[in-house]
């Protein structure tokens, strides 16, 4: 007895052929997601370098804005302590001087 399908002869082969077809497509398939996934590796790769990189510029700025932090409040401490002492006739010159030289500053500016 012949089963069909298997063997030599005309619907066999149609139906092999048919199978074939599909496993080609899903190897087609399989490498179009293995080149979506290769790229989404690479992409999360980068991503997670970016963000190593921002944080270490973010902890430089960190410090750096500690570091001015602390020498501001030193320099309106001394300033403060300027004001309070009998020196607030050299505050009040610097204060004129400082006046004078942003006055020069704009009128230089308004000539251009």
């Amino acid at each position: 007895m012949r089963r069909v399908g298997l063997g030599e002869g005309g619907s066999g082969n149609y139906v092999a052929s048919g199978y074939s077809v599909y496993e080609e497509e899903n190897e087609h398939l399989q490498e179009g997601l293995r080149a979506k996934v290769s790229a989404l590796k690479s992409l999360s790769i980068d991503i997670g370098t970016e963000v190593k990189y921002q944080n270490k510029v973010l902890e430089d700025m960190d410090s750096d804005f500690d570091s001015t932090g602390g020498l501001l409040g030193a320099t309106i401490g001394r300033v403060k302590r300027l004001s309070r002492g009998s020196q607030t006739k050299l505050l009040c010159y610097m204060l004129l001087f400082c006046l004078f030289v942003f006055f020069i500053l704009y009128w230089f500016i308004k000539l251009r």
